[in-house]
């Protein structure tokens, strides 16, 4: 009698199958970006993507500006190098793959259609502007830092969050909620990662220079099984909260240092405010 069973590849592809099939539809109020989760005590000390916006929008003018009293008067906001740079864009998140359907469609990277980094929209720029460019660029940066003392108070709250960062990867509970997702990754066939940054960032995935990934089918039902792994767990939740906890901690400790911060980043907004008020 032939004794039948099955090859390790087609275990393999049913797990993958099952991970990516048997999760199911998303379900209402799931979370599916880190911000689902809530605000963290540190935000209103940092700097945010509307600032980052408004920021370029200001130093474009400035360095526009400054190009023209160069001899280019016709220099582009958005410009190009005169020769395209090699772009390496590193990924990072800060709880790792959270959204179901991104997970089930992109693994660990997205959809091609839709690049992390805009291309400019500019002309490209000659020679001669390229060559007075790093001047303009820094006079723009000095302006809009106009009244900042940067080794004390700038961005105060991201030199600290390396501290708090230790502080929180040596909390117990932390470990705890890791151990548990990485239990529940494996269970399902996959690999016994540490934590879900590990998932993410796994050379497995082989990142391009634009920083996505293949999107090959163990890649997908991996993340379709870490991102399950953590709505079953409530691993994301679990880690946000901690975080929250340790910043509160930091903040009471540093509160004027903090405070400091905060006001430098207020100038700095005003700063903005200002030039785009003038130039926009």
């Amino acid at each position: 009698m032939t004794k039948r069973g099955w090859r390790p590849g087609a275990v393999a592809a049913v797990a993958m199958l099952a991970a990516i099939c048997a999760s199911g539809p998303e379900r209402q109020g799931a979370v599916r970006t880190a911000s689902d989760l809530g605000v963290l005590p540190s935000a209103r000390y940092d700097y945010t993507p509307q600032d980052y916006q408004r920021s370029q929008r200001a130093s474009a003018l400035l360095t526009r500006q400054c190009m023209a009293e160069h001899g280019h008067p016709d220099f582009p906001l958005d410009p190009r190098y005169p020769t395209d740079p090699v772009v390496a864009t590193m990924v990072s998140t800060d709880f790792g793959a959270l959204d179901l359907a991104a997970a089930r469609r992109w693994g660990y990277g997205w959809d091609p259609a839709k690049p992390v980094v805009p291309r400019p929209k500019g002309r490209r720029m000659t020679s001669a502007e390229y060559a007075d460019l790093p001047a303009c660029n820094a006079q723009a940066n000095r302006r809009l830092m106009r009244g900042i003392d940067l080794k004390r108070d700038w961005l105060y709250a991201s030199t600290r969050a390396i501290e708090v960062d230790k502080a929180l990867k040596r909390d117990p509970r932390l470990h705890a909620a890791w151990d548990e997702w990485s239990r529940c990754v494996a269970e399902q066939g996959f690999t016994r990662y540490p934590d879900p940054i590990a998932a993410y960032t796994d050379d497995a995935w082989q990142r391009g220079g634009d920083g996505n990934t293949r999107h090959t089918q163990r890649e997908r039902a991996t993340a379709v099984a870490d991102v399950t792994c953590k709505r079953r767990l409530h691993t994301a939740e679990r880690w946000h909260s901690l975080w929250a906890q340790k910043q509160t901690v930091d903040i009471t400790r540093h509160r004027d240092r903090y405070a400091a911060g905060l006001k430098a980043l207020c100038t700095y907004r005003a700063n903005i405010a200002e030039v785009l008020k003038k130039l926009g």
